[in-house]
């Protein structure tokens, strides 16, 4: 069971995997982010770095050890990670790996409601995202090809993982949209009737509820 951590946003976790190298201000956590790509690994908002920043450090997780002025910037304050923010990112990382954990998409999102939709249309539609996925995993694997002999696979997994669930989607895809082409999805008939006869979509709940399609 996933643990109640007293700052659950992921971006704590985020910074806590580069400030452990050494202390930095705000403005240098945020671009060795952005350097490391954890923006892509992650569900970073900027917006709440600063939030973030400050309740890791009511939490205990960061210590603040001084300050600097640039110029005519407003002074910035340096944090350094303690102990127990070692602690929380081992323990998070453990959890993060260990527990599997059903993450809801925007893609399953759509599909969820895709009757809304005729079937013609989801093919356009599915043929679009095809294509963009595809595109997509070229340029990856193309990244990581280029990434290999010059990192450690230590730092790329994260990448591989990415890769493969986008591989897996795009094969999924492809089938899918197969079906809706040559006829071999179920109801497919009855979906486009739906759409045809503009029933109305009360009609098709209850429908679903009996078990049958209605008259």
């Amino acid at each position: 069971m996933a643990a109640k951590r007293k700052v659950n946003n992921l971006l704590a976790l985020a910074v806590l995997s580069v400030i452990v190298e050494r202390p930095m201000h705000r403005y240098e956590i945020a671009s060795m982010l952005k350097q490391r790509g954890k923006d892509r690994d992650m569900d970073i908002k900027w917006g709440s770095l600063y939030t973030v920043v400050q309740n890791m450090a009511k939490a205990g997780f960061l210590e603040a050890i001084g300050s600097e002025r640039d110029g005519a910037r407003p002074e910035r304050v340096i944090y350094r990670i303690t102990d127990a923010g070692r602690a929380e990112m081992r323990g998070w990382t453990t959890e993060l790996i260990a527990d599997p954990e059903l993450e809801a998409t925007r893609f399953t999102a759509g599909l969820s409601i895709l009757g809304v939709l005729p079937p013609d249309l989801v093919i356009e539609l599915l043929s679009a995202r095809i294509a963009a996925l595809a595109e997509t995993l070229d340029s990856g694997r193309a990244e990581l090809a280029e990434l290999k002999g010059k990192l450690p696979r230590l730092f790329t997994v994260e990448t591989e993982y990415g890769l493969t669930m986008l591989a897996a989607e795009l094969e999924w895809t492809r089938a899918f949209r197969a079906e809706l082409v040559d006829g071999t999805f179920p109801d497919l008939g009855f979906w486009r009737r739906m759409h045809a006869e503009n029933i109305d979509p009360a009609e098709v709940f209850e429908m679903v509820e009996r078990g049958k399609e209605p008259e």
